[in-house]
């Protein structure tokens, strides 16, 4: 069960850092085109680790 909670909270530590580089990246990206391509990889990334440590 201390597993499942450390690796639940590595998980929700893991999404609030990329969120936050989200947000530092996009004040930085004046491109529409640019801002819609890192939101496409951030979201890949979070559907895989969502998948790999919850779905497997």
């Amino acid at each position: 069960m201390d597993n499942f909670i450390y690796s639940d909270f590595l998980y929700y530590l893991f999404g609030i850092v990329v969120l936050v580089v989200v947000f530092l990246l996009m004040k930085k990206v004046a491109s529409c085109l640019i801002k819609s391509i890192v939101m496409l990889v951030i979201m890949a990334i979070l559907g895989a680790v969502y998948y790999i440590y919850f779905l497997s």
